[in-house]
C-alpha cells in the first residue's frame, strides 16, 4: 500500500515528500528512510540535520576551477604539487573525485556544471565554459583534457568547447574510449579511469 494514499502524520508525509525529490528515491526508498529517521535518537537526527545546513552555508564554489570548495580557492588550486599547465574540464564536482581517486593525475580542474542540451535549456552561456577560455588565456596552459562523459550531450560539449580553445595554441586531448559509450564518469572503475587519462587523444 502507498503511504501516501493513507492518512499519516503531516510531517511523516512532508519528509517522505521531501526525500522523494532527490535524485534515485524513489517513493518506497523515501518511505523506508522516514521510517529509519524516525527510529534514530535525536542526536543522530540532528546531526544529520546540521550537516545538511552546513553544506548550504558552509560549501561554495571555487573562484578558479568551480569545485567544490569551503574557501575561496579548493584545496586542489591551492595546492604547489599541481601540475598548474594542465586542466582537466569535467561536467560535475563529483567526476572530479572518480579522477582523484586513482591518484593517477597531478594537474588542475575545472568544472562546467552540466553540459550543453538545447532541449533541457542548458545552453553553453548556462555552464563555467567562458571561465575556462579566460583561464586558459590567462595562465600558461599547455593542455586540456575534455573529460565530459561519452555521450552525446558530452561529444557536444567538448566539440564546443574545442572550437574555443583550438585558436589559442593550447593542446586539447579528449578521454580514451576506455570508458563505455554512453557510461559516466563516476560510475566507472577506477582502473577504466586510469586507462581514459592515459590514453588520451589528441583532438585536431
Amino acid at each position: 500500500m502507498d503511504l501516501r494514499t493513507v492518512p499519516v502524520a503531516e510531517p511523516v508525509s512532508r519528509l517522505i515528500a521531501e526525500l522523494e525529490k532527490l535524485p534515485g528515491i524513489g517513493p518506497k526508498t523515501a518511505q523506508r528512510l522516514t521510517y529509519y529517521i524516525l527510529r534514530q535518537p535525536e542526536s543522530e537526527v540532528r546531526s544529520l540535520a546540521q550537516a545538511l545546513l552546513d553544506v548550504k552555508t558552509r560549501v561554495r564554489f571555487c573562484a578558479e576551477c568551480f569545485n567544490i570548495a569551503e574557501d575561496d580557492l579548493c584545496p586542489i588550486c591551492r595546492s604547489p604539487d599541481r601540475d598548474r599547465s594542465v586542466i582537466c574540464v569535467m561536467e560535475e564536482p563529483l567526476h572530479v573525485l572518480a579522477l582523484e581517486r586513482t591518484g593517477r593525475y597531478r594537474g588542475l580542474y575545472h568544472v562546467l556544471h552540466g553540459v550543453i542540451s538545447p532541449l533541457n535549456g542548458i545552453l553553453p552561456e548556462n555552464l563555467k565554459i567562458a571561465e575556462l577560455v579566460e583561464r586558459v588565456r590567462r595562465h600558461r596552459v599547455r593542455e586540456v583534457i575534455l573529460a565530459t562523459n561519452p555521450n552525446l550531450e558530452g561529444d557536444t560539449t567538448a566539440s564546443y568547447i574545442y572550437k574555443l580553445l583550438a585558436p589559442l595554441g593550447v593542446e586539447v586531448s579528449r578521454l580514451a574510449r576506455g570508458l563505455p559509450s554512453g557510461g559516466e564518469l563516476d560510475y566507472a572503475d577506477e582502473r577504466t579511469v586510469v586507462e581514459a587519462i592515459e590514453g588520451r587523444r589528441r583532438l585536431n
